[in-house]
């Protein structure tokens, strides 16, 4: 009979007592802890332990941020069956909930379960505080890197909470020392706990998992193909070289090295005036980059995938906002060759028959087996679903992630906990998934897991692994199309879960014993806590802080509240007031309003016509607006010539009266706006007016107004349009024929004007 542990906030015999959870939470309970537990050992546990006896000793909030809904909605499920404390005192705060119920919720709750999300724009719009808050979890802690929420919402929860303690909770930080540190020091982390299935308390809990490896032939057939596509990097390369950038040892180049070299290029264009093949070279980068993975596709996938992306290419070389790159590449013999060819060949890839075998064998041995299949790409699970199904017996279904594409929808959440569900219940005994699946999700444990291709990255590859041999021995199978890049992502990854082992190790080591040699007498006997305040003795602090009236305030508009401008503005005690703002993304001022572009974003407005809508709604509202575009490769975007950029900020500044500056990266961007909005408020005196004010405009300028008001015109069409006809009355009268004769309309803008004008009004 197991032991179960004894505690006045966790409900009795719920709980099973294992002593290297009972030895992790002891050692997070000293400081803020980074806890590494293989998958299935209980890590929520270990959180739970920490949680309750926080919440026991200190009273206050405690709060689990895990990265999305599905994980957020099973975390509370766990808690609520195995806490002692009323149910509705566990809340789970995600998009779903509103910002003013959240805000309400968070006065009584006890245990905040959430998006990290949610928690940043909560914090960032000053709805809660965390100064009360005593302990929080970061599920799937290697996330903790960049601009990712957790940075963010750690750094403002040891500012302003009175006894702050984390728990970051992985199986799998990473296997560079860089990233080890990055994640520790982004969460505050000052101790690693480590425990491996090799761990003699953990041994009693580990069943046996069986890794084996298939190597598979890659076709005469399907090399003929490659052959063709690498006559098209061969040609590439050499053009490259022939420009100045020479690629070394083009057989083994990786992703890796053409993506440095793209920064590189990148770096040239900001730094001055770049000659023509600077450019050049950064096109042909960008057709390499495209046939590199045509070529990965029909090594590791099959000749199905392939023609899935040949014909998404296809579709981006026809579109009116497809690269140079990519029409060239439509354009190319060998291109078409490889696709003649793919279109006359029958073949698929020898990886799929072993699946098919692998599965059936799997499932007539053991009938209620339950089977992962891991794939790389959507395509690649659609066509393994598809095969699977029709073999008897076996009943697949495909799981991927949220996004849509190219002619394929993402799954919901609801329907992603669905498919879930129906798996666990049998419904469906193989389950098709892309990386989706490899995080947190309760997918239950299986009995095989297959790999249809390795992947380079040891945090996934251990992840996928980790699926299985839970409950019961399981199964691993990966396999290996002999001679290409198959081996060296599964030679990779090998050596990077070995190498983060002993980082793991080695950093563990260096760190300082544990001090609370207590928490076995606290979780193991019986005791009722009399001597401690309870977790409802203790009463809320003030939520919100006081208000800082001489602050500068900005107000921001809901959709920029997740960027990493937000957060700076808030680092340097911004005062940030959110609204669904009718123009503009930043007003500062009753007279300044700002539109923030991202180069990319900046040339995908101006590629779908959007941007001058923008820009001369922006004009219209504000006195002083301004156009901030963020970013080093304006010039570098999606096959733009630089005259056409040079024209359209030539028409920006001069015919809407914006003006332009330009930043860094996100912080400079703040930096910016925090100065000029100090001298809006400080120095002037002006308060922010979300509906801006600009002065009543002189005739003409209103005049130009009613006329630049009507789709496709601009200011300097509707002056020209003006002076032509001399009044708005008369330009209204004026018929298609006599529009064609004005400077600047064409056929286009003419049959718009008479449409608008001429047609009946229906709401």
């Amino acid at each position: 009979m197991p032991e179960y542990i004894k505690h006045p906030l966790i409900k009795a015999d719920t709980v099973e007592q294992r002593l290297y959870q009972l030895d992790l939470a002891g050692k997070a309970l000293d400081v803020s802890t980074l806890v590494v537990l293989p998958t299935g050992l209980g890590k929520t546990v270990v959180c739970l332990l920490v949680m309750a006896s926080r919440l026991e000793t200190l009273g206050g909030k405690v709060m689990v941020l895990s990265p999305t809904k599905p994980l957020v909605e099973q975390h509370a499920s766990f808690f609520r069956n195995v806490m002692n404390i009323p149910e509705e005192d566990v809340l789970t705060f995600t998009g779903s909930v509103s910002p003013e119920k959240r805000s309400e919720l968070w006065k009584t709750g006890k245990v905040i379960i959430s998006t990290p999300q949610v928690i940043e724009n909560d914090i960032l719009t000053k709805r809660i505080s965390l100064e009360d808050v005593t302990h929080i979890t970061f599920d799937e802690a290697h996330r903790a890197v960049g601009n990712y929420a957790y940075t963010y919402i750690a750094e403002r929860y040891f500012e302003t909470a009175n006894n702050p303690l984390c728990l970051g909770i992985t199986a799998s930080p990473g296997s560079s020392d860089e990233k080890i540190a990055e994640v520790c020091e982004s969460l505050h982390i000052e101790s690693v706990a480590v425990k491996t299935e090799s761990d003699s308390d953990v041994k009693p809990y580990i069943h046996k998992k069986e890794i084996e490896w298939k190597r598979i032939n890659l076709p005469d057939e399907m090399k003929e193909i490659k052959d063709l596509l690498n006559k098209v990097l061969e040609d590439r390369y050499k053009k490259l070289t022939e420009l100045g950038y020479p690629i070394y040892n083009q057989r083994y180049v990786s992703k890796k090295d053409l993506l440095g070299l793209q920064a590189k290029l990148q770096g040239e264009l900001r730094g001055g005036m770049p000659d023509n093949s600077v450019y050049s070279a950064i096109s042909l980068l960008a057709e390499i980059l495209k046939v590199s993975h045509a070529v990965e596709i029909t090594e590791t996938q099959g000749l199905e995938a392939l023609r899935m992306y040949m014909e998404r290419l296809d579709n981006e070389a026809g579109s009116k906002s497809g690269s140079k790159a990519s029409k060239r590449l439509a354009e190319d013999l060998y291109i078409r060759q490889a696709v003649h060819r793919l279109r006359d060949c029958d073949l698929e890839h020898p990886k799929l028959e072993y699946v098919k075998d692998i599965v059936l064998n799997e499932l007539e041995n053991k009938p209620h087996s339950r089977v992962i299949v891991f794939a790389n790409y959507r395509d690649t699970a659609e066509m393994l679903t598809n095969a699977l199904a029709e073999v008897e017996g076996i009943r697949p279904v495909r799981f991927v992630g949220q996004a849509s594409k190219y002619k394929d929808k993402g799954l919901t959440q609801k329907q992603q906990v669905e498919i879930i569900e129906q798996f666990k219940a049998g419904d469906y005994n193989v389950l098709v998934a892309t990386s989706v699946a490899e995080e947190g999700l309760d997918i239950p444990s299986t009995d095989l897991v297959l790999f249809y291709e390795p992947i380079p990255s040891e945090i996934r590859s251990i992840q996928r692994k980790g699926r299985t041999g839970r409950k019961h021995e399981g199964r691993v199978v990966v396999l290996v199309t002999k001679g290409t890049r198959d081996e060296g992502y599964y030679w990779s990854s090998l050596s990077k879960e070995r190498k983060m082992q002993s980082n793991m190790r080695e950093l563990q080591a260096s760190m300082p014993a544990r001090k609370n040699n207590s928490i076995e007498e606290e979780f193991m006997l019986d005791g009722n806590g009399n001597d401690q305040k309870t977790l409802f003795e203790y009463d809320d602090k003030s939520d919100v802080k006081p208000e800082n009236k001489d602050s500068i305030k900005i107000a921001v508009d809901q959709r920029e509240i997740r960027s990493s401008v937000a957060r700076s503005l808030d680092r340097s005690g911004v005062e940030i007031i959110v609204k669904t703002l009718e123009v503009g993304d930043y007003i500062l001022s009753d007279r300044i309003a700002v539109e923030r572009k991202e180069t990319q974003d900046f040339v995908g407005s101006l590629i779908e016509q959007k941007l001058f809508e923008q820009i001369s709604n922006l004009s219209r509202a504000y006195e002083k607006p301004i156009l901030i575009i963020e970013g080093e490769s304006l010039f570098n975007c999606r096959g733009i010539s630089p005259n056409a950029i040079h024209g359209t900020l030539s028409s920006i500044s001069l015919d809407f009266g914006v003006s332009i500056f330009y930043t860094r990266d996100p912080e400079d961007t703040a930096a910016l706006l925090q100065q000029i909005a100090k001298r809006e408020q400080v120095d002037e005196k002006r308060e922010v007016n979300m509906h801006g004010k600009k002065a009543a405009a002189m005739l003409p300028q209103q005049q130009e107004y009613v006329v630049s008001s009507i789709s496709d015109i601009g200011p300097k069409a509707a002056r020209n349009l003006l002076k032509h006809f001399g009044s708005v009355e008369n330009m209204m009268k004026a018929s298609y024929e006599e529009l064609l004769e004005v400077n600047n309309v064409g056929p286009k803008t003419a049959a718009k004007i008479r449409e608008i004008i001429g047609s009946e009004y229906k709401r």
